[in-house]
């Protein structure tokens, strides 16, 4: 199963959040949060069927005046 994950830097920590589900986890780095991330959907999935797919996430921007 492919989710979608952004990450950002909120330091000292890389934050990491699955776009698909309600999961986030952090680490020292990027491929730690990550991997933490991935940890955390495995447990939450543990055990259910997973679906054939997942509509994908719309990502947009959105701009504020000064």
């Amino acid at each position: 199963m492919k989710f979608t994950v952004a990450v950002t830097h909120e330091a000292p920590w890389y934050v990491a959040r699955c776009l698909d589900v309600n999961e986030v986890s952090q680490g020292e780095t990027v491929d730690g949060a990550v991997e933490k991330l991935r940890d955390a959907l495995g447990l939450d999935f543990e055990g259910e069927v997973l679906p054939d797919s997942l509509e994908p996430p719309i990502i947009t921007t959105v701009l504020l005046s000064a």
